[in-house]
């Protein structure tokens, strides 16, 4: 597996890395722990070293997860995690990155990961109570004091980057980016170019749009959250469609799979971003991975860029409640 660097501190990372979410929270087809284990462990025999994971998944059932399947590689892989939700009950209720609770929240999480240190932590969600200079000064003490290595922002927009980044090197983004999903080209990827900031790309394959596999037929689990995605709803999923049979063109002229293109592309772009599709079949991880080897020439990128431009993408990606927490 080749290996890419976020940002200017230092933090590499497999090309590829692998979304920890889905294992056992927010899709509909979850595994249990013996299976969720064993697909971590596979993901880190093909290569893989950057493994994603939040409190906020479970609630902590998948840092635990992680932490158990891990342990032993320790010292192999990179574990990023995130804090910034207030919890009750065993229930998220809210935002809250106030600087006690980040660190309540880190406790939380290094004990659960069963590790000393979090090599890259983020801010899950910009929490417009609490100035993210008073974010970035806890999480640089908590760098100083050895718990945290690299400091990551999630779904923050250009201003608040700027804003923590004065206090702190920001090291990655994270932040949905696909070919379902264009809108950090906008301001977001410029401005991590210039600042030095690497992206780290979830739901790269359209959460799971770009693969083909689901089309205007396809029911979702009661409990998988992509219910509430208005651009993967009934009515605005025919549409969509079409850009699914502009990768599929692609795919099939080069031989490979569409999840491989979607990803392609993403190597593609800029050496600094580094996508994190998750999955639960263990085909699915490898054909993930192979997409490390698709090369995609200028032309093709370019032919893509232009025939992807061509499609009218219909209905938001989260829905109203989960786009109020989104900083633009």
């Amino acid at each position: 597996m080749q290996k890419r660097t976020l940002g200017k501190q230092g933090l590499e990372v497999s090309a590829l890395g692998y979304g920890c979410m889905g294992l056992n929270f927010a899709y509909g087809e979850l595994l249990d722990e013996a299976a969720a284990v064993a697909m971590l462990r596979a993901a880190h025999e093909r290569g893989v070293t950057f493994f994603d994971t939040a409190e906020i998944y479970g609630p902590f059932t998948n840092e635990q997860l992680v932490g158990k399947a891990l342990s032993q590689v320790r010292d192999e892989i990179v574990i990023a995690t995130k804090f910034g939700f207030r919890f009750e009950n065993g229930k998220s209720v809210g935002l809250d990155s106030r600087p006690a609770s980040i660190r309540k929240a880190v406790e939380g999480s290094l004990q659960r990961l069963g590790t000393d240190h979090i090599d890259l932590l983020y801010q899950h969600r910009v929490d417009p109570n609490v100035p993210i200079e008073d974010v970035a000064g806890t999480v640089k003490e908590l760098i100083a004091e050895g718990k945290v290595k690299y400091f990551g922002l999630s779904e923050a927009g250009v201003r608040t980057i700027r804003r923590a980044h004065t206090v702190l090197p920001v090291s990655a983004l994270q932040s949905e980016y696909s070919l379902f999903w264009r809108e950090p080209e906008e301001a977001i990827i410029p401005a991590l170019a210039e600042l030095g900031i690497g992206l780290v790309a979830f739901s790269p394959l359209g959460k799971g749009f770009l693969t083909g596999a689901i089309d205007a037929n396809t029911k979702f689990a009661a409990s998988d959250f992509r219910n509430t995605v208005p651009r993967l709803a009934s009515d605005t999923r025919e549409t969509n469609m079409r850009l699914v049979e502009v990768v599929g063109r692609l795919a099939d002229a080069k031989g490979v799979t569409m999840a491989q293109i979607a990803l392609g592309w993403l190597l593609a772009c800029e050496p600094w971003i580094v996508p994190i599709p998750g999955t639960t079949k263990l085909h699915r991880l490898e054909e993930n991975l192979d997409a490390a080897s698709v090369t995609l020439t200028p032309i093709e990128m370019e032919g893509l860029r232009e025939a992807v431009e061509s499609v009218v993408i219909e209905g938001h990606r989260y829905s109203p409640a989960a786009q109020k927490m989104i900083d633009r």
